[in-house]
């Protein structure tokens, strides 16, 4: 218990050490000579065109649903085909009444012209 108490403390060490070295060393070897502008992240050197907290329209939300709806269903098609397998058409046809109710949601979300980006 004591060594490998010992050996995670090694590491976590090392690692710290490690890490303060690689910042030293890039602040000696590449001095910082940015000016403000290309500090600001995620920006590219730009000003920003709007603030971080500022809202966004809710197209980005219905969009965002759809992802995790088909996200969700390929999360629960992989085990699915494992289970096939063993428990056959009651699987299928589980599996198909499933992706029917998605179906249903999308074709809803294109009559409503959720998918459309006008």
């Amino acid at each position: 218990m004591l060594s490998s108490l010992a050996a995670a403390l090694f590491v976590f060490l090392a690692a710290a050490l490690a890490v303060l070295v690689y910042r030293w060393l890039d602040g000696a070897v590449s001095p910082n000579t940015q000016e403000e502008p290309q500090l600001v992240p995620f920006t590219g050197g730009h000003e920003p065109a709007a603030h971080a907290w500022s809202r966004f329209h809710v197209r980005y939300y219905a969009m965002a649903v759809l992802f995790l709806a088909f996200d969700m269903e390929m999360v629960f098609m992989y085990p699915w085909a494992v289970v096939y397998v063993r428990e056959g058409l009651t699987a299928l046809v589980e599996m198909l009444m499933f992706i029917v109710i998605l179906l249903v949601g999308v074709l809803y979300a294109w009559r409503e012209n959720a998918l459309s980006w006008q």
